[in-house]
């Protein structure tokens, strides 16, 4: 199962302390046990590499808690439940989040100043992502990463459909040779072959020096609207054929239907055919840094004082 967000931990951790747990750290090992978390899940990091997200998840779902005033902190990372979330836990809730959180005038107050300070004038922020600013900073952060990465990835593909079929297809070849494609950029055994009767064929990798193990390329500019359907699969394998090849990457800016998977996977018996479609194509150009460009670098800093510390 996926790591549980700030909202489902809050009941596990009022049930920890209605148990008599008070340690952060123990209320944590007690709901990873009682949700039956894996290792994996437990494992997870957050992008700073420092907190496991579920550690960071539960330390919110604390902190929301002391915001409603259900829970009180009684010392260094200890916590135990106030009157009101005694009275809570003894009618047995079946569940407890959001809704019954925002019946709390302090949990409320929290989210409004949290609105004040995270929203523009005249913007309007949802309910869900004023909370998720005001009380989880390192989730939203990674969310906001994985928002940026979409809108970039929908805006390469747009800008790809714009560029002319030469340009598109020399940056294909640029994009395999930098994933490791005819040796890698530094050795170039590239080259974009496509032009007038080019045969169905747009570039070439050259494996070795010899030349003696290629790779073709199809690069078909499409789209969203106009998938790639299993003729044009097969006919990339009949060009493949007429070169004596036995290996070709067929790369498009939309996607193929099921047929073209199915016939990629019926030819891979003799004609290794590897499929990269859209969302594909964007995640391995912003990971190889081709036709992308970074223009803005976050550092988060942490305390650590392990070198000053007896």
């Amino acid at each position: 199962m996926a790591v549980p967000t700030v909202e489902e931990l809050v009941l596990p951790a009022l049930t920890a302390m209605d148990a008599g747990v008070a340690k952060g750290v123990e209320i944590a090992e007690f709901t990873a046990l009682r949700l039956a978390l894996s290792k994996e899940d437990l494992g997870e990091l957050q992008a700073g590499g420092r907190q496991t997200v579920f550690r960071n998840r539960v330390a919110w779902a604390l902190v929301w808690l002391q915001k409603a005033g259900l829970v009180e902190k009684t010392g260094a990372s200890a916590y135990a439940l106030s009157p009101e979330g005694r009275r809570v836990m003894a009618a047995k809730p079946a569940r407890f989040g959001l809704p019954e959180l925002r019946r709390y005038e302090g949990f409320v107050n929290a989210t409004k100043r949290a609105s004040s300070a995270a929203a523009p004038a005249g913007v309007g922020v949802p309910m869900a992502e004023v909370e998720a600013v005001a009380l989880q900073p390192a989730d939203t952060i990674d969310a906001a990463v994985r928002v940026l990465d979409r809108e970039l990835r929908d805006d390469l593909l747009r800008a790809l459909v714009g560029l002319k079929s030469t340009s598109f297809e020399a940056l294909v070849v640029d994009l395999l040779l930098a994933l490791g494609f005819g040796g890698g950029r530094d050795a170039a055994r590239g080259e974009r072959l496509g032009m007038s009767g080019d045969g169905g064929v747009d570039g070439v990798m050259r494996e070795d020096a010899l030349g003696l193990d290629v790779v073709y390329i199809q690069a078909k500019k499409y789209g969203p609207e106009n998938p790639v359907g299993p003729d044009a699969v097969q006919a990339f394998a009949g060009s493949l054929l007429e070169r004596g090849a036995t290996k070709g990457v067929f790369v498009t800016t939309s996607r193929f239907t099921g047929g073209a998977q199915k016939a990629a996977e019926r030819l891979s018996t003799q004609r290794r055919i590897v499929l990269i479609d859209g969302e594909e194509l964007a995640r391995l150009m912003i990971e190889s840094g081709v036709g992308v460009r970074e223009v803005q670098t976050i550092r988060i800093h942490r305390v650590d004082l392990s070198a000053y510390e007896a």
